[in-house]
């Protein structure tokens, strides 16, 4: 599929961005993979991380003018990604999804479902995808950096 096809599907909507919007999100991006690694519960690292990366998935969309409707946002932003950075993406976006499933456990269900290898794993993710994502917006977005 495209995001084209997303779009005509109603999973997302047109909608162009700023410089400003870009900026923002990766500051909150920075924010956030300095403050899952501080002294809280593995728990919180996760979520923290979790939110980095799909801020990342999230400046994809909008870089390409994009923003997911309501209902299932969080899983079309970051199954979106092996659509803008490529096929070979989708085991990450898959990880990732397997990600978003744990997320949701440990904010509404119970505490202690993330472990430290998960919290870390999942930072290293966030990390990595940056860098992937800084290099993406540079090679096809320049105008947002």
């Amino acid at each position: 599929m495209t995001l084209k096809q997303w779009e005509s599907n109603a999973w997302l909507r047109p909608e162009p961005t700023s410089k400003k919007e870009i900026a923002n999100l990766l500051a909150i991006v920075d924010r956030d993979l300095k403050d899952a690694t501080g002294s809280i519960s593995p728990d919180w690292q996760f979520g923290i991380a979790y939110n980095a990366a799909l801020k990342l998935c999230t400046i994809l969309l909008r870089a390409e003018g994009y923003r997911p409707v309501h209902g299932l946002q969080h899983y079309r932003t970051l199954m979106a990604m092996p659509l803008i950075l490529g096929d070979e993406k989708q085991g990450d976006a898959n990880y990732f999804d397997s990600c978003r499933k744990k997320r949701n456990i440990v904010e509404y269900d119970y505490i202690g479902g993330a472990s430290e290898k998960d919290a870390k794993e999942l930072l290293r993710f966030a990390k990595d995808l940056r860098h992937e994502v800084l290099a993406w917006l540079k090679e096809n977005h320049s105008e947002f950096l």
